[in-house]
């Protein structure tokens, strides 16, 4: 009954209006477009740092090598992890600096 209720009310043009007028609903719309633009803005910044990104050049160019053997491989596999780990660091870093601004 309670969604029978309601269902009539959405689709009431007049009802709809005048809730669209109402300050609480253009305020929750006005927080939504925030939240969205700051979620576009972060995952722009972040995709921008990815493809600057030192490791993601270092699996390339190591992908595109074939290993002589185990160590070698294990070589290349650390740097890659040594180079992700200080990009975590500095992003973390970098990301502490933007909380305090």
């Amino acid at each position: 009954m309670l969604a029978r209720l309601l269902a009539s009310l959405i689709s009431n043009l007049h009802v709809v209006e005048k809730l669209a007028e109402s300050r609480p609903i253009r305020r929750a719309a006005q927080i939504t477009a925030y939240a969205i633009t700051k979620a576009q803005i972060a995952g722009r910044d972040a995709s921008e740092r990815v493809l600057r990104s030192q490791t993601l050049r270092q699996v390339r160019d190591e992908a595109g090598k074939v290993p002589g053997d185990l160590g070698e491989m294990s070589g290349r596999l650390r740097r890659v992890r040594d180079t992700f780990v200080n990009e975590v660091k500095e992003g973390w870093k970098d990301g502490s600096r933007q909380i305090k601004k």
